[in-house]
């Protein structure tokens, strides 16, 4: 098994974590805009995976109407 970790182009996509750690009715961080899987599975995500789920972030925080950012 190699050590060598997946070259991207892309710079590194960090977790969108702001340390408003609150789960809504549907099981989603009210701070984030991940769900429980989406946020237990961040530090084995690849990178398309994170891409994913930021746009699935970005949709749900859109939805929600509680913009953070």
């Amino acid at each position: 098994m190699s050590d060598v970790k997946e070259v991207s182009a892309e710079p590194e996509i960090k977790s969108p974590c702001m340390s408003l750690c609150c789960l809504d009715d549907e099981d989603v961080c009210i701070g984030c805009h991940r769900s429980v899987k989406e946020i237990t599975a961040w530090g084995r995500m690849k990178h398309q995976e994170r891409k994913e789920t930021m746009q699935r972030v970005a949709e749900r925080e859109q939805a929600s109407g509680r913009m953070m950012r």
